[in-house]
């Protein structure tokens, strides 16, 4: 059974940075779509960046030119670095995979892998 296992949560103060990580067991993530999501509490799960199986990123507005999400695919990991971040991008963040579509965007429904999450606290 695939498994995603993300890594590199932790508490930050506002303006600071951090790189989650997505790794794989029993997958070649280089066939499949990834994505970044994330869970504030008491609030919705929403989509933060995705990266297609061509390379085509997507990212939601509020995190457009601070975020950046990669594919290693000899390491078979997933990255989202998160720069100047702020209170509001605290959340649980899970890691989201699709081996079926090729393009991906940014709904729950695109994706049937999750991982468990990691924390993001940010501080003010």
């Amino acid at each position: 059974q695939v498994q995603l296992v993300e890594s590199g949560g932790g508490s930050v103060q506002t303006g600071g940075s951090l790189r989650l990580s997505c790794s794989a067991t029993r997958a070649n993530l280089r066939g499949y779509s990834m994505a970044w999501f994330r869970q504030a509490p008491e609030k919705e799960r929403e989509g933060v960046a995705s990266i297609g199986l061509l390379s085509r990123e997507s990212y939601a507005d509020s995190v457009k030119g601070r975020f950046t999400i990669s594919k290693d695919n000899a390491k078979n990991i997933v990255y989202l670095e998160m720069n100047s971040l702020r209170p509001e991008d605290t959340g649980m963040y899970y890691c989201a995979a699709n081996g079926v579509r090729s393009r991906v965007g940014l709904q729950l429904g695109d994706f049937y892998l999750w991982g468990q999450g990691t924390q993001v606290t940010v501080s003010s």
